[in-house]
C-alpha cells in the first residue's frame, strides 16, 4: 500500500476490537499502546518479534508472529501499516469478511478525537519537535497523550496515554496520510522536496502540505525561515486560518543569539527570553522555538515550557549518544535526507568546536531508498562534505526492490572531499575497522541513515576500546 486511499477516521470508541497488521512498527504499536490503555481489545501481528511487541502482550494484547487469514477472527477494525502488501493474507480476509480497514493515520485521528489535538508536521525535525513539546509539557504537568515516529528517552516509549486533555502527534507526510488528521493546532517545520516515489514532483509535496493546513482547526505555527513553510503560511492566511511564524525571520516568535554551549545550545526570544537545551545544533533551536509557540497557544507559563526544553535530552537515533572509547565519541542518528545529514553535521562541528576545538568529523552514512538515493546523490554528496572524512554504505532498501546502477557509489563518488577521505564500504561489517584505523582523539563519529545503520553504533565503539 503505496499512497493511501484517505478515508474518513471513526471515534475511538466506534473501532470495537482492533487488530494491527504490522503491530510491531513504530507508529502502528504507539496507537495499539493508547488504545490498550483505555481497555480497547487488541490483536495484531507482525513478521518478527521485538521488544516492543513484547511490551504489547504485558498490556493484554494478543499478538502473532507471522501473518495468516486465521488471524482475522472476532474483529472489528483492522489498521494496516502501509508497508503491508496488497497480497497480505490478512488483508484479505479483512476485505473478504468486509470488515472495516483503515491505515494508521485514520487510527491516529480516532484516538485524538476529542482531545485538544496538536500535530507537528514537516519534511524535517518532526520526531524531535513532537518529542520535545511532550517532554516540555509533562515537565510542567499538562500530562498529554502523545504518539510519537521515536522513542523519548526519558520514557523509552514512542507514545502514551496521558491523563491531559492534549494530545500531541507526529504527523507523517510520506504517504499523504497526514490529510487525515483534523488538529486544533499544527505546526509546520519544512516543507521540502522528499518522499518522490510516491508524490512523483516536489509541486505535489507542497500541494499536500497546503491541504494539510486546510484542516487545522485554529492555529497554524509555521517556520518562517524555510521557504516552503512559509508558503503554506501565507496560503492559510489568505484563507482565513490564524497563523504564526517562528525563527530568525519569525514576526511572532524572534530567534536571536544562537550559539553552541558544550553538547547544548543556546538562544534567545525576542521579548521573552533566553533558553538554554541540552542537545546541540541550530536546527534544535528553532524546533524549541516552535515547541515555546504551541505552549504559548495552550497558556502555558514561559518560565515552565523553558524549564521542560532544558530537561529535554533527546528522542532515540536523533542525535543520540552510543558511547566512547579512545577519546572518540560516537553517535547516531535517523538522518536521511540531505537537509537533516547537513543540520546534523554542522551540529557535530558545533560539538567539537565547544570541547576540543581540535577534532575532526567522520560521517558514516547509508542511503535509505534506492529511489532517494537516485533522486539526491548529488544533494546527498553535497551534505556529507561538511564532515572531515565520509564513509558511505551501500543502500538500505526498504520497502523497494534494487535499481540498476543505484548504490552507495553514487552518493561517494559526489563527495566533495580529498579522494583519500572518502571512501564506499558496500561491506557494512567492515566499517569499525576502517573507523578505528581514522579516529583519534578529540574526534566525533556519526552514523546516519534510516536503515540498519544504527547497529554499527555499538561496535565501534567496541572496536576503538
Amino acid at each position: 500500500m503505496s499512497l493511501v486511499k484517505l478515508v474518513d477516521p471513526v471515534a475511538a470508541e466506534e473501532l470495537g476490537r482492533v487488530h494491527f497488521i504490522g503491530i510491531g512498527g513504530a507508529g502502528m504499536s504507539g496507537i495499539a499502546r493508547v488504545l490498550l490503555k483505555r481497555g480497547v481489545r487488541v490483536s495484531g501481528s507482525d513478521a518478527r518479534s521485538s521488544d516492543l511487541v513484547t511490551e504489547l502482550r504485558e498490556l493484554g494484547a494478543t499478538v502473532h508472529i507471522g501473518h495468516a487469514a486465521s488471524h482475522i477472527r472476532d474483529v472489528d477494525t483492522v489498521v494496516v501499516s502501509t508497508a503491508i502488501r496488497d497480497s497480505n493474507p490478512e488483508l484479505g480476509e479483512a476485505l473478504k469478511q468486509g470488515l472495516r480497514v483503515i491505515p494508521r493515520a485514520a487510527a491516529l485521528a480516532s484516538v485524538m478525537a476529542g482531545r485538544t489535538g496538536v500535530a507537528i508536521a514537516g519534511t524535517h525535525g518532526k520526531t524531535t519537535t513532537t518529542s520535545m513539546l511532550t517532554v516540555a509539557l509533562q515537565k510542567c504537568g499538562a500530562d498529554p497523550s502523545y504518539c510519537v515516529g521515536g522513542q523519548l528517552v526519558t520514557t523509552g516509549l514512542g507514545a502514551d496515554e496521558g491523563s491531559g486533555t492534549v494530545f500531541v502527534a507526529e504527523a507523517d507526510e510520506s504517504d499523504g496520510s497526514f490529510l487525515m488528521l483534523a488538529p486544533d493546532i499544527a505546526v509546520v517545520t519544512n516543507v521540502e522536496a522528499d518522499h518522490l516515489d510516491n508524490y512523483g514532483d516536489p509541486r505535489a509535496v507542497h500541494d499536500s502540505f497546503a491541504r494539510f493546513a486546510d484542516r487545522i482547526g485554529s492555529l497554524l505555527i509555521a517556520c518562517a525561515d524555510d521557504p516552503g513553510a512559509a508558503e503554506v503560511a501565507r496560503l492559510a492566511r489568505s484563507r482565513g486560518l490564524a497563523v504564526k511564524t517562528y525563527g530568525l525571520a519569525g514576526d511572532d516568535y524572534r530567534v536571536t543569539g544562537v550559539r553552541p554551549d558544550g553538547f547544548g545550545t543556546v538562544f534567545a526570544i525576542e521579548g521573552m527570553g533566553e533558553v538554554r537545551l541540552a542537545v546541540p545544533g541550530a536546527h534544535n533551536a528553532l524546533n524549541a522555538t516552535a515547541v515555546i509557540a504551541v505552549a504559548d497557544a495552550l497558556g502555558l507559563p514561559f518560565e515552565e515550557i523553558r524549564a521542560g526544553l532544558g530537561a529535554f535530552t533527546g528522542a532515540k537515533r536523533r542525535f543520540e549518544a552510543k558511547g566512547e572509547a579512545g577519546g572518540v565519541a560516537v553517535f547516531d542518528s535517523y538522518a536521511h535526507h540531505p537537509t537533516e545529514l547537513a543540520a546534523d553535521l554542522r551540529a557535530a562541528r558545533d560539538v567539537v568546536a565547544s570541547y576540543s576545538g581540535t577534532g575532526r568529523v567522520i560521517a558514516i552514512f547509508q542511503p535509505h531508498l534506492y529511489s532517494r538515493t537516485r533522486f539526491f546523490a548529488d544533494e546527498f554528496g553535497e551534505a556529507l562534505g561538511l564532515a572531515d572524512e565520509a564513509i558511505v554504505l551501500d543502500v538500505y532498501g526498504a520497502r523497494e526492490d534494487p535499481e540498476p546502477g543505484v548504490s552507495g557509489a553514487m552518493v561517494a563518488g559526489r563527495v566533495k572531499l580529498p579522494a583519500e577521505r572518502v571512501v564506499y564500504a558496500p561491506d557494512r561489517a567492515a566499517v569499525p575497522g576502517l573507523v578505528a584505523e581514522r579516529a583519534r582523539p578529540g574526534d566525533i563519529v556519526l552514523t546516519m541513515g534510516a536503515g540498519d545503520v544504527t547497529e554499527l553504533g555499538p561496535q565501534i565503539v567496541a572496536r576503538l576500546g
